[in-house]
């Protein structure tokens, strides 16, 4: 018994806006099914007494101390600029 329709994979194909043949649609169907299957081989394991995590190894957020800095004026920075203007950057219009 197939745990995902044609249908099914066909909406989301939509939703996701990707066009697919109705050859795609059966080929995902049948591998989209095998994925499932596997997945819920994963349910018959005993997870008593294991923590819940978010990934395998424990990474943590390594950031530097947000400290303020001399910076350079706003002049400087625009000393360089091929075109300035009321203190900013003076760059092409992209909309017409």
């Amino acid at each position: 018994m197939s745990r995902i329709s044609k249908d099914e994979v066909k909406h989301v194909a939509n939703l996701a806006r990707l066009a697919i043949t109705e050859e795609e649609a059966t080929t995902f169907t049948k591998q989209l099914d095998d994925i499932i299957t596997y997945a819920e081989q994963l349910n018959e394991l005993d997870t008593t007494g294991v923590e819940p995590t978010t990934h395998v190894l424990d990474l943590k957020n390594v950031m530097r101390k947000d400290e303020p800095k001399k910076w350079i004026t706003q002049e400087d920075a625009l000393k360089n600029a091929p075109d300035q203007k009321d203190g900013q950057f003076k760059v092409p219009s992209v909309l017409e």
